[in-house]
């Protein structure tokens, strides 16, 4: 991902609804991680984030000749792609949904002993880890979707509340009020449950095999541990034309930013290939 200013994403956004299919590419590019990451952590699984953003994109690629600069752009598909993810039904945790309360219980409860060994000779440090990104996004599922939303955009995309504010439509005070509240909520239950992050008793590596029995995570497929990770940094910089942040981004360490997987930049590719660019002209 290259950091681009405003100015640039402005003349991108007219090159491509004049019909310059370099310029939609490059302005694709410039956002589909960050659409993925805001996808992962408000849906909590790869696959259900891939699907989000390929739709997200297509959304933005579609209705690309409505933006109008009143915003910087990143706010622009930001909004989209918030506004999208509140709604959608199609992941997995719409239909499972979950709360602290049965999080707490399952890590007081589960009959984590009584579970043979299940790793198929899979390292259990790596299981451990891989166990440890899902567990802490999952988590967020406890939330409501606003919350969820919030928490996201203020811990992971440190954005200012005002900006914050206008993409969930709501008051910058109001932003500020609930993402503390939130990020209380999420902090007591990490203190309280997780021995990663807290002073809990759960240890990943004590609950690898109970989780691939629950199917919590795959020893054949790791999503988390064998994505390409990036630094925050990469991803603060192409929301950088954004207005300053402000000093709610207390850090919540698994929120990591990570590459969207190569079989969605490969969709995202044959999309942009097979896009007419008349759709984006006459919509």
């Amino acid at each position: 991902m290259n950091k681009k200013t405003n100015v640039e994403l402005q003349a991108l956004v007219e090159k491509a609804t004049a019909g310059d299919k370099k310029a939609l590419e490059t302005l694709v590019t410039s956002v589909q991680d960050i659409v993925f990451n805001l996808s992962l952590r408000m849906l909590g699984t790869f696959a259900d984030a891939e699907d989000a953003t390929q739709d997200i994109l297509l959304k933005m690629i579609t209705h690309l000749s409505s933006f109008r600069g009143d915003s910087s752009f990143t706010t622009w598909v930001f909004s989209i792609a918030a506004n999208h993810l509140k709604n959608y039904k199609k992941h997995m945790f719409a239909h499972y949904p979950l709360s602290f309360e049965y999080y707490g219980d399952d890590i007081e409860n589960g009959k984590i002993q009584d579970v043979p060994d299940l790793t198929q000779n899979v390292e259990k440090d790596i299981l451990a880890e891989e166990l440890k990104m899902s567990c802490t996004n999952v988590m967020l599922q406890c939330l409501d979707t606003e919350s969820r939303c919030i928490f996201i955009l203020g811990t992971m995309f440190k954005i200012d509340s005002r900006i914050a504010g206008d993409i969930l439509e709501i008051t910058p005070e109001a932003y500020r009020q609930r993402l503390s509240r939130i990020r209380k909520k999420m902090a007591d239950f990490l203190g309280h449950y997780c021995g990663e992050y807290g002073n809990g008793k759960c240890k990943c590596k004590d609950r690898v095999n109970y989780a691939i029995q629950n199917h919590r995570i795959n020893p054949l497929q790791l999503d988390y541990t064998t994505a390409t990770e990036i630094p925050i940094k990469t991803i603060l910089d192409v929301k950088s034309a954004m207005e300053d942040i402000d000093d709610l981004s207390q850090d919540f360490s698994f929120c990591k930013p990570y590459q969207s997987p190569e079989q969605t930049k490969h969709l995202i590719q044959e999309l942009l290939d097979s896009t007419q660019l008349s759709i984006i002209q006459n919509s």
